[in-house]
């Protein structure tokens, strides 16, 4: 959880600098001990290009790799 977070905090640059880069480094820490939130986030990432090279093939392995996680608003 607090990998996640730190990846979410360099994303949005609250508390630290804005660094995309950073963030995918966080997010992949988290996704590696099965945060799904983590792989949607690498998903939008990649999809995106955004610290890493844009890559669909990429961006879909982790939205389906989050999939299982996903829980629809009740």
């Amino acid at each position: 959880m607090a990998q996640f977070n730190l990846g979410w905090m360099y994303t949005n640059g609250k508390g630290v600098p804005q660094d995309y880069s950073e963030a995918v480094k966080w997010f992949r820490k988290a996704a590696e001990q099965i945060d799904f939130e983590a792989m949607s986030n690498l998903g939008v990432a990649y999809e995106n290009g955004q610290g890493v090279p844009q890559d669909y093939i990429s961006a879909y392995m982790w939205y389906d790799l989050a999939a299982p996680g996903f829980k629809p608003a009740a």
